[in-house]
Order: C-alpha cells, then structure tokens, then sequence
C-alpha cells in the first residue's frame, strides 16, 4: 500500500503577504525608526560633545577609565620631569604622589572586579588601542570618594601652584603642565546628564524656535501654494497635443533634476548684490528696490529661498498632475464641447473634479517634504540675515553640528518629526482616508 505523500510546507494568504512586506519593514525599522529613537533617548540627556564632561549619556555618576588612566599616567610622567629640574620639590611630590595613590586604592575597592578593568583599560592603552567598549571603559562610583578625590585634587593643584611660585625657570614648563594635568583628571569623573524633556521645554519656550517654525510654516504654505497654481498651468500645456511635446515635457523637468545644493548656489550667484542677473533685472523692473536687498535682507531672504525652491519644484508638482489629467477620457470633453461647455466650465466640471485626488497627493507629498527643508535655506541664505529665513531643520542642524549641543539638537529633530507627523495625520483625516483610492470624504 502506497503511503501518502507528505504535504509540503505553504503559507496561507495572511502568512504569504507578511512575508512578501517583511523586508520592507525591516528596512523601515532601520532607516527610519531606529534613528527616531535613537534622537529621542539623546534628546533626555545634557549631551554635548563640546564638553568632556558631557560627551557621554550618563545617568548616575560614573568614571571614565579610560580619561582616567590616562591623565593618571601623565602626572606620574610630569612629576618625574619635576623631580629632575627641581630637586627641592621632593617633599611636595612625594604629598601629591601619596594622596593619588591613596584615591587610586580606595577607588579599586569600590567595586569588585574594577582592579582588573582598571588593568585591562591601562594596557589598551599602553598598547595605543582605542577602549570603545562602553561596558569596560565607565563604571559607576560612590559620591562619597567623588567627593574626595576632587577635594585630593583640589589640594595637590594648590600645592602645585605655590612650588611654581619660587621654581626655577627650567621647572615653570613641568609645573605647568602638572597642574594642567592634576585639574584635567577631574574630568574622569562624569556627572549625571540626564534630564528628562527639559530640553524640550526650553527650546519650547525659546523665541528662536517659534521663529524657525514660523519661518517653515510660511514657507511651506506660499511655495506649495504658488507651485500648485504654476504647475496646474505646466501640466494643462504639457497635456495637449503639440508638434515638440515630448521635447517640452523633458526641458521642464531640469529644474527639478539638478541637485538642491547646486541649485541653490547657482541661485546664490544670481540673487548677488553686485553681479547677480536676477537681482539687476528685478531692480530694474522695479520689483525690488535695490539689488542687494535680495540676500541682505529679512524679506530679501526669504523671498529668494522661495524663489528658488519654486522654480526648481514645481516640475514636480506638474508631474504629479498631469499622471491626473491623463487618466480622464477624452470622451468627457466631447461630450462637453457638444452640450455647449466653454474651457472654463470643462476645467471646473471636469478636470477638478477627476484629478483631486492626484492634487491632494502632490500638496500631501509636497508640503511634508517642504517643511522639512534645509539644503535650499542652508546654502543659500545659511538661515541669515539675523536667522530670518532659519527654517526648524537649519536651526536643528546649527544645534547639532555646529554647536555640537547632541541633546538640544536631537529635541528639535523629534519635534520637527511629530510636526510632520501631526501635518499629515491632520492632512488626511481633513480629506478623508479614502484619499488614495481617488475619492473624497463624503
């Protein structure tokens, strides 16, 4: 008798569409999530990188081996270089010498197993090897010797400081140095930075911010407004049926081809108070006053960052709508010409109507995208005159790289993110969930 053959293994239609979706939320997890939390755990810290004493997330009062040793053997070396150009100072060293080994020792104790971590860290470093191993290179320390081994240290640099006073010229250099050096290992010791969303309320409650977001909020609005107008109008041109169509639709698009960072210098160069064309031309039309108000000014500014970001996006807006206008049938037009129905009316009756959903795509698509804008603003204008035209990403940016303030900078980069969020939960719950199936609300 035949036995029956095995099934082999299938997935169900629920199991098959998890796995076909799978890479790609994966792919989201790690290109987009994962740097969200990660900006949100920096943003509860005082994290900067400007400050050794808050380069690092801490959140109980801790010691960097790694400074520690380090600074550890540079004043053992520096007080060797002491002893040889100031015999007199013997005693003194030999003070300093007893109270950093009394400290080393009690520091030892704290906590079983740190001897050998201290050892393990030393002889990286001895050997020129980085210590990334966050696990061995910080460990958590009692306040109690905090408190007296920056009393110890304290105390030494004073003693230091008053042999410098009688040193001889030869000794000045080395005493220097170890007093540097005596105050420097005080940075070993690393106070909590935690604190919670105090970054945000401060930042919240910063004039500069509702500035930056008023700026984007403005922008956002006249550009998106002014490319859905201008590109509606590309897109009907583009639409009809002209010897050289193909050739037209493929110039309009340059615009938006070219690289924002590049465009914007380009733009630079023409918006140029004493050689840019466009800033001539302007005056010379009486547009502007004068040609160096264009990138000198607040209003200039502006202007000119909306300028550009204009001319080069709305061939995308024009894209987006006219993929709507070559889905309506030609029929419906016919038989709108037949009843009687002008250009208007068909635009009004016809056109509108069919392409909404294709119209609110392109604003979802392009207002998201343009409250996010940064490399037009950063380039062109920097966010200057006076942060006039300093969007949330710029002013976000300038705090995380420029000032090097990680745990501000990361405050603003969650807020932007929860405003973009907040716009296009609003954006479609207003029109409806049905936006992408084509119909609207009812």
């Amino acid at each position: 008798m035949k036995q029956p053959k095995k099934r082999r293994f299938q997935l169900n239609e629920r199991q098959l569409g998890y796995a076909m979706v799978a890479p790609s939320i994966i792919l989201i997890a790690v290109i987009i999530i994962w740097p969200i939390l990660l900006s949100a755990w920096n943003s509860l810290f005082d994290y900067r990188l400007n400050d050794p004493s808050k380069a690092e997330r801490i959140t109980s009062l801790s010691i960097n081996l790694e400074t520690y040793a380090d600074n550890r053997y540079l004043v053992y070396d520096t007080m060797e270089a002491v002893r040889d150009t100031m015999p007199g100072a013997e005693s003194t060293l030999d003070n300093i010498t007893s109270a950093l080994d009394e400290q080393h020792e009690t520091l030892l104790k704290t906590d079983e197993g740190l001897a050998d971590r201290y050892e393990e860290v030393n002889t990286m470093l001895e050997n020129y090897q980085p210590v990334n191993d966050d696990d061995l290179r910080l460990t958590e320390i009692p306040e109690a010797w905090t408190d007296g081994f920056t009393a110890a240290l304290d105390e030494q640099t004073a003693a230091v400081q008053a042999l410098r006073e009688d040193a001889p010229e030869g000794a000045v250099q080395p005493l220097t140095d170890l007093e540097s050096q005596l105050s420097n290992t005080k940075n070993a010791v690393l106070e909590p930075n935690f604190v919670g969303v105090k970054n945000y309320t401060e930042y919240l409650g910063n004039g500069r911010t509702w500035t930056a977001m008023l700026n984007t909020l403005l922008f956002t609005v006249v550009t998106v407004g002014v490319e859905l107008a201008i590109g509606m109008l590309v897109a009907l041109l583009i639409n009809r049926v002209f010897i050289g169509r193909g050739l037209v639709r493929a110039a309009v698009l340059v615009p938006w081809a070219i690289p924002t960072a590049v465009a914007a210098m380009m733009w630079t160069f023409l918006f140029d108070g004493q050689s840019g064309i466009m800033a001539y031309y302007m005056a010379q039309l009486g547009i502007i006053d004068d040609p160096g108000v264009l990138l000198s000014t607040g209003a200039g500014g502006m202007f000119s960052v909306m300028f550009a970001d204009i001319w080069k996006t709305t061939p995308y807006m024009a894209l987006l709508l006219l993929a709507g206008l070559q889905t309506i049938p030609r029929s419906l037009y016919e038989a709108a010409a037949v009843d009687g129905a002008n250009k208007f009316q068909q635009f009004f009756s016809i056109t509108l109507p069919m392409i909404r959903s294709a119209i609110l795509v392109a604003v979802l698509f392009r207002a998201l995208d343009a409250f996010r804008v940064f490399d037009l603003i950063y380039v062109l204008t920097g966010g200057g005159p006076a942060n006039s035209t300093e969007s949330i990403s710029v002013y976000a940016y300038k705090l995380l790289f420029e000032q090097q303030n990680f745990g501000a900078g990361s405050a603003l980069s969650v807020i932007v993110f929860l405003s973009v969020a907040l716009l296009s939960t609003i954006f479609i719950k207003l029109i409806g969930s049905d936006l992408f199936s084509g119909r609207l609300k009812q």
